[in-house]
This record gives structure tokens, sequence and C-alpha cells, in this order.
């Protein structure tokens, strides 16, 4: 934990938190920040968890691990905090600057226990948007079918998140949303994000943005004996049944273990 040296909250304790800085890859950043307000030098062990609050907010959680550098004391305070402690989860400092942390320090022992998905890091890939690449998934007792664009060289569908308000209240959900309708009578099926499968992010040659690999599933909301996936409007998608059955087992283990990195507002 740190304690913040920021006008508005001088004297709170939050986990290691910062923006990005251009240039930076996400590692780089948390990295960055971590020496910072903690004096430690640290190496990933996995993303936890994605928050957002539309494209123009992402908070990337992670679950590191110390290698070096010497914990900040008070004698160290400078404008990036003031100092920084070890503290058992169950026991604190107060004042907190924000309770959302009890969650993410639950996530991080919970993680440490059982992994609940596996180690994931950003790929060091370059995207000019903020966007999501779907993996949309149809299952049934026996098979599973997941969404293809047919636009080019088949592909998973990607679609950009919009910057409109509409879109930033509503966060980057609604562009998964707004993919589906094209193709999709929507008021039939139930759809759910059932969280990240992984991410790519460069930052580096003005190139800034991110793209998000969502596991998307797509259901009948009165099922009944459905052998078929929903019928694809137009001619930009099909349903692609998966064969292969080493993948196969992957999708189906990931969707009903909810073995994904969460995605949450």
């Amino acid at each position: 934990m740190i304690q913040e040296a920021k006008r508005e909250c001088r004297g709170t304790w939050y986990l290691p938190a910062g923006r990005m800085e251009p240039g930076e890859t996400i590692v780089e950043a948390m990295q960055r920040e971590v020496k910072e307000e903690a004096g430690l030098l640290c190496e990933p062990v996995t993303l936890l968890s994605v928050e957002e609050r539309g494209a123009s907010w992402i908070r990337f959680v992670f679950l590191a691990r110390p290698t070096g550098g010497v914990l900040k004391t008070s004698k160290d305070a400078d404008s990036e905090s003031l100092q920084a402690g070890w503290y058992p989860r169950v026991s604190l400092p107060t004042p907190l600057r924000a309770h959302d942390v009890l969650h993410l320090v639950e996530l991080g022992a919970k993680f440490c226990q059982q992994a609940m998905h596996p180690l994931i890091l950003p790929q060091e890939l370059p995207c000019s948007v903020v966007c999501q690449r779907l993996v949309t998934t149809f299952t049934t007792v026996q098979s599973v079918w997941v969404l293809v664009g047919t636009v080019g060289t088949p592909h998973l569908p990607i679609t950009a998140c919009g910057f409109t308000p509409m879109e930033q209240r509503g966060g980057i959900k609604v562009a998964i949303l707004r993919l589906l309708q094209e193709c999709l009578t929507l008021h039939s099926l139930a759809v759910e994000t059932k969280g990240l499968l992984g991410l790519q992010h460069l930052g580096r040659d003005h190139v800034d943005g991110v793209c998000l690999n969502v596991l998307v599933t797509v259901a009948f909301r009165n099922p009944g004996i459905q052998d078929e996936p929903p019928k694809i409007r137009g001619e930009n998608y099909f349903w692609w049944k998966v064969l292969e059955e080493d993948l196969q087992k992957l999708l189906l283990y990931r969707l009903q273990e909810s073995s994904v990195i969460p995605l949450s507002r």
C-alpha cells in the first residue's frame, strides 16, 4: 500500500496506481508507477482484471511480484507518494483513498490460492484504435460454433469502441451489441460478455490503441431443443462449427469455468 501525496487525497492509502505516459507499454507503466510510489522493482505475474468506463477510461489491474528496490519510507516522501508499506490484507491502513481496492486485494489473494485463468499479460502488438476482437460462441450439448467475419480473409469480428456520450455511458460492451445487431436478431437472444482472453497494445510510434480479445456467448432466450445457432442476416458473417477436438475442449472449459480476465465497470 502507498500513502498518497496528491493534495486532493493527501495522507490516504491506496494501491500503487497511475496513468500511462505516451510511448509506454502497459507493463512499463505499471512498473514505473510501482517504482515511483513504492520504491520497488517488480515483475508482472498476470493481469487480474480490466475495468472500464467507456473507451476513454480503461484500468488494467495486475498481480505482480517484487524483484528489487527499497521500500519507500517517510524520509523519501515526494510528490509521488509519502511512503509505502506492507500490510496484512485483513488489516489495511486507513483512511483509504477509495474502497474499490478492497475487491482488488481479495481478487489477488484468491488468484494466489487458486488461479481462475491462465497467466495472461498484454501482447506488445500495435493497434491504432480502442477495439474488441470477439470470440462469439454458441454451444449445444455436443457442439460449439464461433462467429466469423467474411469480408476479406475469414477472421474473428472486430468492433471499434465509440466515444459518443451514449457509448461512454454504456461502456465498451455497447460496441459488442452494435456489431451483433448487424447479423443477428437480438430480441430473441441472450448475449453475455464472459470476460477477456487477452489484449494487445504497444504504445510506441504514436500508436496508442488497445485491442481486447473478448469471449462472448449467444444463446436463445427460450432454448427448447436447439441444435443449430441462430440464423445470420446478410453475407458478412457465418457460424463456424469447431471440429478440432482440442480447441472445442478449450473453448468449453473457458466458458464453463469462466476462465477469463474479468471485464467490469
